[in-house]
């Protein structure tokens, strides 16, 4: 935060419950400070707490607090005690009268007190301004300063904590995380009015709480578009992975007017990646949070509107539109419509998994749990890409990590750069034919039972921390019949739907589908989500820019 910027949010609050005194007190304040600080002033110990509270939750600094201690219901004291619990690094000024001076003093031990004044202080330029002056310079130079951001209060082993953390994280929103437990989330509770019993508690810039908040009203808080702002499109792009953000920026940089719409968060299984190393125009790698951060601003430029944790639950044809069903009841439509909607980490089935994922069980990098993991024992389920990528993130960090994989080796699936990153940590182990057999644990992953499959013993080792990348699982159940897919879910397109010659069953159409074209004239499917996909970034790229090409041949014929 810039100085300018910072004083701007600077408060000297001063309570006095004589309303005369309480104006004198604020007129002297702004006199001297008004030009860089902001005089709050209040008439009762009760209403100034309130004001300190409302002051935390927006994440306002506090520099210095002035109190009268002779005060009704709540004298001085009492008042800079509580105080101290919502903004302990303000500078605390007493305003006493020569006979409560020996109490003055008392104060000192009390409330930890800067300093006491008496009254009256004229002339200030002598009594008062020399003393805040001090202050000030004290407060400035000390560890004051809180984050204008959102702020996550919850704790550490909670599932839904995680996934507000991980969904703040992956959409770049800006945050910082309290744990419960620790004294300045408790603090941000009590100014919420909250015990703590709902977590988590996220605090907006503005003030604003929500507690145990979904997706789409936490997206609307902080700032996420989640609405669209037409009814029809040329293009709706479903899924922000690297194809859906691909076809965005070609669809709206070749002039169609087109809307992306994502469940979660951009960028997709890639966008949690921490380091890719192998994709064209970064021979140093590139994080799938920076890649996604640069596609998506170059989307918007384009006029691409993106829309956040909106989910899809239906396709339907009406004539020329095709239309886009939303979980709210709410619908889109469009000339033509990608379907870029990716995979899903499948889940472990192991017993104990699912009632500890969030608490040690992880589907995905996580990367907001790095933090956590510095020197610990980690665990990860996986021999493709994205567990190596995973591995050599964490290294940095942990103690150990151990690669499970089911099969021989991790040559099947895993690039041949990262098996030889691998083998050059020396902190990196790989355990082949070993699967996860059992999770164990009661508010957290304590220990995992581990299975070799070719002799099948069994092993229980301590363990703290999983990161899970098994299979993928193709995002298209809510399509139900709309568009063909193959046993596994996997959406059909171009030349597989028509193996023997003749078109898929209701094509209306006297020429045959496109490379990417679905079942449907004019819905396309780009990136993991098809069948047969290689399950690469810059492949999925490709595919978004491509469908989009089909698209104006499409639009062209129609």
């Amino acid at each position: 935060m810039t100085q300018a910027a910072e004083a701007a949010r600077t408060v000297i609050l001063t309570v006095d419950d004589d309303p005369g005194v309480s104006r004198a007190v604020a007129r002297d304040l702004r006199r001297r400070y008004g030009e860089s600080y902001r005089i709050v002033r209040a008439e009762s110990g009760r209403s100034a707490l309130e004001a300190l509270r409302e002051l935390k939750l927006r994440g306002d600094l506090v520099a210095v607090i002035l109190a009268d201690y002779r005060m009704p219901q709540m004298n001085g004291i009492e008042f800079l005690e509580q105080a101290l619990d919502v903004y302990p690094g303000a500078r605390r000024v007493l305003l006493t009268a020569y006979a409560d001076t020996n109490a003055a003093i008392d104060a000192i031990n009390v409330v930890d007190l800067d300093h006491y004044l008496l009254k009256p202080w004229d002339p200030p330029e002598e009594k008062l301004y020399p003393v805040l002056d001090d202050l000030l310079q004290a407060w400035r130079t000390s560890d004051h300063r809180a984050v204008p951001s959102t702020k996550v209060v919850g704790h550490r082993w909670s599932a839904r904590s995680s996934d507000v953390r991980e969904f703040l994280a992956r959409n770049q929103v800006p945050y910082r995380w309290y744990s419960v437990d620790e004294p300045e989330g408790q603090r941000l509770l009590a100014a919420a009015g909250q015990d703590g019993q709902r977590l988590p508690l996220v605090i907006t810039p503005d003030g604003g709480t929500l507690v145990e908040p979904e997706a789409p009203e936490l997206a609307a808080k902080v700032g996420l578009a989640t609405r669209p702002t037409a009814d029809f499109y040329d293009l709706v792009v479903i899924g922000g992975g690297p194809a859906g953000l691909g076809a965005a920026v070609y669809g709206a940089s070749e002039g169609l007017r087109t809307v992306l719409v994502e469940r979660s968060a951009t960028g997709g299984q890639a966008g949690q990646s921490s380091r890719i190393e192998n994709y064209l125009g970064f021979p140093d790698g590139v994080s799938g949070a920076q890649l996604t951060d640069r596609a998506r601003r170059q989307a918007a430029k384009f006029g691409a509107e993106m829309l956040t944790a909106r989910e899809v639950t239906g396709l339907e044809v009406n004539g020329a539109a095709r239309i886009v069903r939303f979980a709210d009841g709410s619908a889109i439509a469009a000339h033509s419509v990608i379907l870029a909607t990716g995979v899903q980490y499948r889940q472990l089935e192991a017993s104990g998994c699912t009632d500890l994922t969030g608490c040690g069980v992880f589907y995905g990098s996580a990367l907001t749990e790095a933090a956590a993991c510095q020197g610990q024992d980690i665990f990860i389920v996986g021999g493709a890409n994205s567990a190596g990528q995973a591995a050599m993130y964490l290294s940095r960090v942990a103690k150990s990590v151990t690669l499970l994989v089911r099969g021989p080796d991790l040559s099947a699936s895993m690039s041949y750069y990262l098996i030889q990153q691998i083998d050059e940590a020396p902190n990196i182990s790989v355990r082949p034919h070993t699967v996860v057999d059992a999770a164990h644990g009661a508010d957290r992953l304590e220990q995992l039972t581990l299975r070799h499959t070719v002799t099948g013993e069994s092993e229980r080792v301590d363990a703290h921390w999983m990161f899970v990348f098994i299979g993928a699982a193709p995002l298209t159940d809510w399509l139900g019949d709309a568009v063909l897919r193959d046993e596994r879910g996997f959406i059909l397109a171009g030349p597989d739907l028509t193996p023997d010659g003749r078109p898929p069953a209701g094509w209306e159409l006297d020429r045959a589908p496109y490379h990417l074209e679905t079942s449907v004239p004019g819905v396309f499917v780009a990136g993991d989500a098809r069948a047969e996909s290689a399950k690469r970034v810059a492949s999925a790229v490709g595919e978004g820019a491509m469908a989009v090409m089909l698209v104006h041949r499409y639009l062209e014929q129609s």
